[in-house]
């Protein structure tokens, strides 16, 4: 089942917890409050193991908070994981005002699947330091390991298997896939859809999702004008989970310009075509049980 909002994230068992939902740039005001405007950051917990996907605006809080619960002097998670996406600057732009970044016993692990085998290092590099940004990752005081794959592959981290699949996105996008006794989550944002249906790799990747989080940028009628861009529909969403077999989806990498009254309205949709389904929004967590 899934359940309502919490606080944190459950210690046992699986869930996720939404702390950046917006696509393409944050945005502010009173119109979009209630879905939130922080770009991607989305944290799950497997049996009590935390992984953070993407690195956006939203990971700024979701920072905050890990240190709020360990208080200034308390012991911290040696290891953090931040399985990325891809690089462009909406899923990493909260990366060096992560709080435990500034850390000493902090040491934070990257991993990035769309850059033929090679990690993040180089080009973080060139994003954070003179004379884009004041200083350079390695200047903070935590630790920083970055891990290169394939996507495609699976994952072994922290005692956890995680499969991934290579997105339809510009540079290339990877999505994450969590299962933990028989329930399981998959992360695609970002991904342009294909207009003859889902691929076969990706219905047999969300096949029995509980949970397909999905890039929503687009409506149906807005996608003609943005071919190529890489990113999707929430009708192409339930496309998907329909034909893969996956039981609900949340609306994902929402439209800056999209408010909280529009998105309210498309939920009412979206959950019509496929009950269970939902907006994701900040704060809200979801746990499988």
């Amino acid at each position: 089942m899934m359940a309502a909002v919490t606080n944190t994230t459950a210690d046992k068992g699986l869930s996720v917890r939404f702390w950046g939902v917006r696509g393409s740039h944050p945005v502010c005001g009173p119109r979009f409050a209630y879905f939130g405007g922080n770009t991607p950051c989305v944290e799950v917990s497997v049996d009590g193991q935390r992984f953070i996907v993407d690195a956006g605006a939203g990971l700024i809080e979701l920072g905050q908070a890990l240190c709020r619960d360990v208080g200034c002097d308390g012991s911290f998670p040696a290891d953090v994981h931040l399985l990325l996406s891809h690089l462009h600057h909406d899923h990493i732009s909260g990366l060096p005002f992560f709080k435990p970044a500034l850390r000493a016993d902090s040491v934070i692990h990257t991993w990035c699947g769309n850059l033929d085998g090679a990690s993040a290092a180089a080009a973080l590099g060139e994003m954070y330091r003179p004379p884009l940004f004041p200083i350079s990752l390695e200047q903070l005081p935590a630790t920083f390991e970055h891990h290169g794959f394939h996507a495609g592959e699976t994952l072994q981290i922290a005692g956890r298997q995680i499969r991934t699949c290579l997105l339809n996105h510009p540079s290339g996008a990877t999505g994450y896939r969590f299962d933990h006794n028989g329930r399981a989550v998959c992360y695609i944002s970002d991904i342009e859809h294909d207009a003859s249906g889902p691929p076969p790799e990706l219905k047999a990747f969300v096949a029995g999702a509980d949970l397909v989080i999905y890039d929503s940028m687009f409506l149906e009628e807005e996608y003609c004008r943005c071919i190529g861009w890489g990113h999707s529909t929430w009708r192409e969403g339930v496309r998907l989970c329909r034909e893969g077999g996956a039981r609900a989806m949340a609306m994902f990498h929402l439209h800056p310009d999209r408010d909280d009254e529009v998105h309210r309205n498309i939920e009412r949709e979206l959950a019509l075509a496929l009950p269970g389904s939902f907006v994701a929004r900040e704060g809200l967590t979801v746990t499988f049980d």
